[in-house]
């Protein structure tokens, strides 16, 4: 596995997605890791549904691609539960100017001292400016359900996978691949968008796209209009892609006027946890699982 540099962090702003020369719009621009300029209205991927073929072609079959990221998804969808982290849920309402007119931000994770594994100190509910949606802790369960690594291994014959061509993302060049649900049902939710696989390390690390059922798309909450997510990973221990930044943007109703918003996700501080470690009560928070088989 090459090595990466330390600023080697997934934090493009999603330049015009060429790749996809049939009915698709530009891709959603991407805020940065760390303090981020004033947010913009972004543009939204729309995924055709039949893809022009490629004009060029990997010098790896598709087939084997695939076959490779999907057996690194189940490396890292097990080690995803041993890992102690910090969640951050920041949501915004944004304002004309294009800056955020109300905030809220919710912190949630675990931490490994020499006693063990214990909960980190849950900040941000007095902290709300937000005037139409609230955040509360309950969001944070919801969205802890979203699954992180929807194509592993068990998963690939639910979803039809079509090679699209190549994109850089930031210091990676990497294979773009269309995912859609075989068939949907009632009851279990498919992803449905857009991953972006490193060329060298055929991982994947970058994803976009919603989960989907025979009657919709899904919300990770109710209470909460997003529906679209884009992630990017970070190596974690210079390896492992693990999520790093998540951010979906939608819009909501007020008095007649439609007020875009916007939700960020953050994981850092990741952590292993000792096999002989012992949690506090109250236990870990919920970690994203992968889709039942």
């Amino acid at each position: 596995m090459h090595g990466v540099h330390p600023t080697r962090v997934l934090v493009l702003a999603a330049a015009a997605f060429f790749l996809f020369q049939s009915g698709v719009a530009p891709a959603m621009a991407q805020g940065p890791i760390g303090p981020q300029a004033p947010p913009k209205q972004p543009d939204v991927v729309r995924v055709s549904n039949r893809p022009s073929a490629p004009t060029d072609q990997p010098p790896i079959p598709p087939e084997e691609i695939i076959r490779r990221f999907a057996a690194q998804e189940d490396q890292l969808a097990r080690l995803f539960v041993g890992y102690a982290y910090r969640k951050t849920v920041r949501l915004e309402e944004i304002g004309a100017d294009g800056r955020a007119s109300g905030q809220a931000e919710l912190i949630s994770g675990v931490a490994v001292t020499s006693e063990g594994v214990r909960p980190q100190k849950q900040t941000g509910e007095t902290d709300s400016s937000l005037k139409i949606l609230t955040l509360q802790r309950d969001d944070l369960e919801a969205l802890s359900k979203i699954p992180a690594f929807p194509l592993v291994s068990s998963n690939l014959p639910k979803y039809e996978l079509a090679y699209q061509g190549k994109q850089p993302v930031d210091e990676l060049m990497t294979y773009v691949f269309q995912v859609k649900p075989r068939k949907l049902e009632r009851v279990q939710a498919y992803f449905s968008g857009l991953v972006w696989v490193d060329d060298h390390d055929l991982t994947i690390v970058k994803t976009y796209g919603k989960w989907v059922t025979e009657t919709g798309d899904i919300k990770a909450d109710a209470q909460l209009p997003f529906t679209i997510y884009e992630t990017y990973r970070l190596p974690v221990a210079n390896k492992y892609w693990l999520p790093s930044y998540s951010r979906s943007d939608a819009s909501v109703d007020n008095k007649d006027v439609s007020v875009p918003v916007r939700l960020v996700i953050r994981w850092d501080q990741y952590v292993p946890i000792p096999a002989d470690a012992k949690t506090e009560t109250p236990s870990t928070p919920a970690r994203p699982q992968s889709p039942a088989p």
